[in-house]
């Protein structure tokens, strides 16, 4: 029989995990590195792949697998596995299908540390990253393209220039030449928006932000649609479709139909480099799971109120927030994200880099750091902090005015929220 579909705010508290008769109710943490078996034979067909166990948590534990299935149904997946960071999600869904040699185009907009990631140390693993201006026309990017590109990436609203992705728009090119799209939608989240419902292939998430949303622990999620079809591009993606010999030669897409990608970022990938989060890391994100469909839209809420605010003041000199009626990306964002984009806004002073400083010098409320997206009002100033790595040629080309001041509105009283940015302006 097939499984109800649920709403969002069920699948936030009821999903994942599933007590039998006499089980905990409330997720239990495995707080073990490895798991007993009666015979070695069992054993054996745990590390063959032959069926499915616990048997150490490099590769799988109990308590981060129910998180991930919460996380799958979210965003209406077929498979998803959790990492212990944003950064390693993003990491392992790109590699898990590139090999030295290979190509990938991504908008130009993205975080910075994800673009650290693909443009310095991938290419040293001989991966080719082109970034591209995510706002350019289809036939623009389309030229972009090679043989040996293996895949499209962007975010669904850029960290922290905002930039809203056309995901039909990157889902049409990438399919047109065979490789699927991964977006990250950690600002969006499921609440917001679902890109497979767009076209997207693979969604990743850093669970450290809204998910979380206590900023209590650093992790990060892969999910697969299980739409695309691997062995339709056989030849490009080998890795998938050709026998793996450190697993007696099985072949990822004959074994595991649907689920051949996770199983092999969790099969290879995670075997290899290990990173995985910690037992108590997902109990901890499980926590704030629960509360994502009742945080996600007040975050929305006060973030627009603050946004029409700081647009009406003398002393800002640009505000960026795609729930604007006058933001470039508000026709997107309505499409994409109707109930709402995210909690996090942009804005300038009009005194550039030095007044952004002493703005956020003398806020009380709001606290400077290197966060965003949690249930408390932080502020940043990515040229001096996330970004710092960056020459002013690099912000800008990366969306990133070097006077940007990145405000994730939290979920307080809006009037504090108000009167903190008034006196520090003042």
């Amino acid at each position: 029989m097939e499984k109800q579909k649920r709403n969002l705010e069920t699948i936030c508290i009821q999903a994942g995990w599933q007590p039998k008769n006499g089980e905990s109710r409330v997720l239990p943490i495995y707080q073990s590195t490895t798991f007993k078996y009666s015979t070695s034979e069992q054993m054996g067909r745990l590390f063959d792949l032959e069926e499915d166990g616990y048997f150490y948590t490099r590769l799988a534990n109990p308590t981060n697998d129910a998180v991930a299935a919460k996380i799958c149904e979210l965003e209406g997946g077929c498979a998803a596995m959790l990492t212990s960071s944003g950064q390693a999600a993003n990491y392992y869904a790109a590699f898990n299908i590139c090999n030295a040699g290979d190509h990938i185009i991504s908008a130009a907009t993205i975080y910075g540390g994800t673009s650290n990631l693909f443009t310095v140390t991938m290419k040293k693993q001989g991966i080719d990253v082109t970034l591209v201006d995510p706002d350019a026309p289809e036939e623009e990017i389309e030229k972009l393209f090679r043989p040996n590109t293996k895949a499209v990436f962007g975010e669904t609203i850029a960290n922290p220039a905002l930039v809203v992705l056309d995901i039909e728009k990157f889902a049409r090119l990438a399919h047109r030449h065979g490789v699927p799209l991964i977006v990250d939608n950690t600002f969006a989240t499921p609440i917001n928006c679902r890109p497979f419902e767009w076209g997207a292939d693979i969604v990743t998430h850093s669970t450290t932000k809204y998910m979380d949303g206590h900023a209590m622990a650093v992790g990060g999620c892969i999910v697969d649609s299980g739409n695309f079809d691997w062995d339709a591009h056989a030849e490009k993606f080998p890795g998938l479709t050709t026998p793996d010999d450190s697993y007696h030669g099985i072949v990822y897409t004959e074994k595991f139909g649907k689920k051949a990608y996770i199983t092999k970022a969790t099969a290879q990938l995670m075997r290899d480099l290990g990173s995985i989060p910690s037992p108590m890391n997902s109990f901890l994100l499980n926590i704030g799971l629960e509360t994502l469909h009742l945080r996600v839209p007040r975050h929305c809420e006060n973030a627009k109120r603050v946004a029409e605010w700081l647009e009406a003041r003398e002393d800002v000199a640009w505000v960026n927030y795609p729930g604007l009626p006058g933001s470039q990306y508000h026709a997107l964002a309505s499409k994409y994200m109707p109930n709402g984009s995210c909690g996090v806004i942009s804005f300038g002073l009009k005194g550039g880099r030095a007044a952004a400083a002493g703005f956020m010098d003398r806020l009380k409320l709001a606290a400077i750091v290197t966060h965003v997206a949690d249930a408390r009002t932080c502020v940043l100033h990515p040229a001096s902090h996330t970004h710092r790595q960056l020459s002013d040629e690099q912000l800008v080309e990366a969306g990133v005015d070097p006077s940007l001041i990145r405000l994730s509105v939290g979920i307080e009283n809006v009037e504090d929220i108000l009167a903190d940015l008034k006196q520090a302006l003042e």
